[in-house]
């Protein structure tokens, strides 16, 4: 593990690295366990899952990031954030991980049909 100072910029490799760390420490049993017994509790209500299921993912992920020299605190999860969102863009395997992650606290989103998008409709006469 490598610590690092978190005002330099982040690497895709440690970015991965982290990302891959955190899924690892949401799947451990208690941690899994808070998560899904949240999830019974809120179903698929985003605002429910925003205030019940986020913080503990928040809290989790963290815990993780602080061992890698980010510090403790709100600041520092933003700030590993905003630079996970930056490499998103370059990086489509740190966009898959984080969106791992984030489907944690996410309600899973239906993806809209071509006749669900507002496309005028055609019917054969």
């Amino acid at each position: 593990m490598s610590k690092i100072d978190p005002s330099s910029p982040l690497s895709h490799e440690l970015a991965i690295e982290i990302l891959n760390k955190t899924l690892d420490h949401l799947n451990l049993p208690e941690n899994s366990q808070k998560i899904d017994e949240a999830r019974d509790n809120v179903g698929n209500e985003m605002l429910k899952m925003m205030q019940f299921i986020f913080p503990i993912v928040m809290q989790i992920q963290i815990e993780v990031i602080r061992d890698y020299g980010y510090p403790e605190s709100r600041e520092g999860i933003i700030k590993f954030t905003q630079m996970v969102r930056n490499l998103e863009r370059e990086d489509a395997e740190v966009a898959r991980l984080h969106g791992l992650v984030k489907a944690y606290y996410l309600p899973p989103v239906s993806a809209h049909t071509s006749n669900e998008s507002g496309e005028e409709k055609t019917s054969s006469n």
